[in-house]
């Protein structure tokens, strides 16, 4: 008997602070993501690939002169079937 009113206080103890932590994060979500706190960063640029469609930070794309501008590539396989098309 009291090893399962141990586990039931147990269990309701994990519940209640998993809700807790679920709701302060949608709250933090919703509300200004952390910008009281001073943790506003700078977004990374991001390109699409325009192969297979997926984004790439910038600086890590592979990158190839197509006709008259610069076309990113998140792969070898992209900018390869890229450049067999042209």
């Amino acid at each position: 008997m009291i090893v399962r009113v141990l586990l039931l206080i147990v269990a309701v103890g994990l519940i209640v602070r998993a809700v807790w932590r679920l709701v302060l994060g949608i709250a933090e979500g919703a509300g200004s993501g952390g910008r009281e706190r001073g943790t506003i960063g700078r977004g990374v640029p991001m390109v699409r690939d325009p192969v297979c469609g997926t984004f790439v930070v910038q600086s890590r794309a592979l990158t190839a002169q197509i006709g008259d501008r610069v076309e990113y590539f998140c792969s070898e396989r992209c900018l390869n079937e890229r450049r067999t098309k042209h």
